[in-house]
């Protein structure tokens, strides 16, 4: 099963809709709120070289945020990196 990895703030609509989408597909993650965590910020900026949220992980690769997701999920690339 892959890991599948979130950064999340608590207030972010984009970030409810990530992991709605990802719930809604039987996929389970790790969430990491970072909403009042600068460590945690930290270390997804470190990660993504992105500043904004959600930023999303499959087995450490990088898929990025939201819209990218979706694409993802549209072009049969999400169900790819699930799979690994």
């Amino acid at each position: 099963m892959a890991k599948v990895e979130i950064y999340t703030k608590d207030y972010c609509p984009y970030c409810k809709r990530t992991k709605a989408t990802l719930t809604d597909l039987g996929v389970s993650f790790e969430n990491y709120e970072i909403t009042d965590n600068e460590p945690m910020r930290q270390q997804m900026i470190a990660r993504s070289k992105r500043k904004t949220v959600p930023q999303i992980f499959i087995n450490d690769h990088h898929v990025g945020g939201n819209d990218d997701l979706h694409t993802a999920l549209k072009n049969g690339t999400l169900k790819k990196l699930l799979q690994k």
